[in-house]
């Protein structure tokens, strides 16, 4: 079944924009070729700049976490703990039947 992700990342003050190009980064190296992997969408929170949300398109969560894992053990995710104010928050869901 299909799940979305919504991802909150806060930023460290003025740090949104190096955030969003980390994201977009990882996404092109390793978003096109992931199995299950459906597509993602970032927005801004309007009343806080230092705010991103993802939702990502994955074809079902256990997909998602060994993607995940790969993604994690190839270490570029690793600039983002320079980057984040806050740890960041996933929420797996999917349509109710």
């Amino acid at each position: 079944m299909v799940i979305k992700v919504i991802v909150e990342l806060q930023a460290k003050p003025g740090r949104r924009a190096a955030l969003k190009s980390l994201l977009e980064n990882v996404e092109a190296k390793h978003g096109p070729g992931a199995t299950g992997f459906l597509g993602s969408t970032r927005y801004e929170v309007l009343d806080n700049p230092d705010i991103l949300v993802e939702i990502a398109d994955w074809e079902s969560a256990e997909v998602r976490a060994a993607a995940m894992q790969r993604v994690m053990a190839s270490g570029d995710y690793a600039p983002l703990a320079e980057l984040l104010a806050a740890p960041f928050r996933a929420t797996v869901i999917r349509q109710l039947p």
